[in-house]
């Protein structure tokens, strides 16, 4: 663990060491491990009689200068493991960084600074939160109200401690993250740095390691460009920030202020101390990825996941992904990139079914569409709230309306011949126009398939020509598909499938392919989708 720096005067005595540098030294105490003669055994067992509170960690990191006789103890470790992930962290984040410094004074209020930075992070991240901010959030959010003069209304998301290059000096110092700007606020050796920056204004956002700059975020405005980097969670940090910038632009572009989402679920126990503005971002960007994987519609909202597994039976296994719960749908998405996505409208369910469990299949769900098709999962840590969750979202869904029939719609069309005859041409142009729009009215026969499908032509296959031929084995490929992984919303989407729409889809298809891969695929008017000729 990381220790705020206390001064040690006597770093050798009862102390071994097993690895150093210009800056750190790596120690482990005698008694422990192997070797150690007399001394280790006298010292091992003092440690052993001592009371627990009194005992020393094994193992220590020291911070040292070439021309000081003073140490500073920064990080203590109970096993090899813990203390050589922090040594890792210092040599891959301050090592560069401390070897730029002229003054030794200033290269050790720089690591004090950096080290109580880390660990006031790590308390914040560690302690319990609820539902609402705590202390020492809002106190945070008050500084960085008062030393940037934000108005009450600018909300703070999160705060993480970090470094801001000043040219070859690296600042360290706290990071703020608003819903609108980024903000920095440094004072170290008597100098102080204050940045302000607006989401807008930002015009690159990445994340990348040089020489110079060690794990940095860059951030480039019209005016300047922006390092920072020694962030204890770079990745998540950058997310954030990523997050931000969208949600800034967009505001830009559609000219809508910020709105927490009432509709997004709340997490029951949260883990991290974060406000709940974080958590709503965070729910936010789940759902935009929800919607984003399914081409599901922008007004649909991500319930919860699980994982579980789903088996398929164009291979005869068991796939293990995620499953995702919506108000309209069931959605699965493997765990292996496109080996399986499946999409299920709650519209098309009929059965859900709790199979029994074995051995082999812990946990089965079985659920059973309007076109025959049944879908099995398994896995499921809690089936028993899944199944009332999906019965609760059942329930919700609308009833259809009665009359609405197909067969009401459908009219006498059938092989309509490739030219009209005479008599089907009006007998006389200087008829009533009054009579001739009502006779339209209701004489006006509805297609119930697209042209190109209606006015098809069985050509042999010699007769087609190379473009004819092309698109006939497109076709053909196709219905080998949909005999193998299903048809309509409710089919396997895998890798085969993308190969095929890299491929081509053939005419005939467009209608209904389009539809159903650009995620516009409407209700059918009857209801089933098993049918794809309405959307041809």
């Amino acid at each position: 663990m990381w220790l705020g720096p206390e001064e040690v005067l006597v770093a050798n005595a009862l102390w071994v060491t097993e690895r150093a540098n210009p800056f750190f030294v790596l120690q482990r105490r005698r008694g422990h491990g192997k070797g150690g003669g007399l001394t280790g055994l006298l010292v091992g067992t003092l440690d052993v009689v001592l009371d627990s509170s009194a005992r020393v960690a094994p193992y220590r990191i020291l911070h040292q200068t070439q021309d000081s006789q003073v140490y500073w103890t920064v990080a203590c470790g109970s096993s090899r493991k813990e203390i050589t992930k922090h040594w890792e962290w210092l040599e891959n984040n301050l090592l560069q960084t401390l070897s730029i410094f002229d003054n030794e004074e200033d290269i050790t209020t720089f690591v004090k600074g950096k080290i109580h930075g880390i660990i006031a992070e790590e308390n914040k991240n560690l302690q319990p939160q609820g539902d609402e901010d705590p202390g020492k959030f809002k106190e945070a959010e008050l500084k960085m109200r008062k030393q940037f003069g934000m108005p009450e209304g600018e909300k703070l998301v999160n705060y993480y401690s970090c470094s801001y290059w000043k040219g070859h000096v690296p600042r360290q110092g706290w990071l703020y993250l608003t819903v609108n700007h980024l903000c920095f606020y440094s004072f170290l050796l008597g100098k102080e740095v204050s940045l302000v920056v607006r989401w807008v204004d930002v015009t690159r956002l990445e994340k990348n390691a040089t020489l110079l700059f060690p794990e940095s975020i860059r951030v480039d405005t019209r005016d300047q460009e922006l390092f920072f980097s020694m962030f204890l969670n770079i990745t998540e940090t950058f997310k954030l920030m990523e997050q931000l910038a969208n949600l800034a632009m967009r505001q830009l572009l559609d000219s809508e202020g910020f709105l927490e989402d009432k509709a997004l679920p709340r997490p029951p126990q949260p883990h991290k101390k974060i406000s709940a503005l974080k958590r709503d971002l965070d729910a936010r960007a789940k759902n935009e990825c929800y919607q984003a994987t399914f081409r599901l519609p922008r007004d649909e909202r991500l319930d919860g996941h699980t994982g579980c597994t789903l088996w398929t039976p164009f291979n005869k296994v068991h796939i293990p992904g995620q499953m995702f719960i919506s108000s309209n749908y069931i959605c699965f998405a493997s765990k292996e990139e496109d080996a399986c996505h499946l999409i299920i409208p709650l519209r098309e369910v009929t059965i859900v079914e709790k199979a029994d469990s074995s051995g082999v299949l812990p946990s089965p769900l079985s659920i059973s569409t309007k076109s025959k098709m049944t879908f099995l999962f398994a896995n499921l840590k809690d089936r028993d709230f899944l199944v009332q969750r999906i019965s609760d979202f059942l329930q919700k869904m609308p009833s259809k309306q009665p009359g609405s029939s197909r067969a009401a719609r459908k009219t006498s069309i059938a092989d309509p011949a490739p030219e009209s005859s005479p008599a089907t041409q009006p007998s006389s142009p200087t008829s009533p126009l009054g009579g001739h729009q009502g006779a339209c009215a209701q004489e006006a026969p509805t297609a119930s398939q697209g042209l190109l499908k209606l006015f098809q032509r069985s050509t042999p296959m010699e007769d087609l020509g190379a473009k004819g031929a092309k698109e006939k084995m497109k076709e053909e490929s196709w219905n080998i598909h949909f005999f193998e992984f299903g048809r309509g919303m409710c089919m396997y989407r895998t890798a085969r499938t993308r190969e095929l729409v890299l491929k081509g889809i053939p005419e005939s298809l467009r209608g209904e392919l389009w539809l159903l891969f650009s995620g516009e695929l409407p209700q059918p008017p009857c209801g089933n989708s098993a049918d794809p000729s309405w959307a041809s």
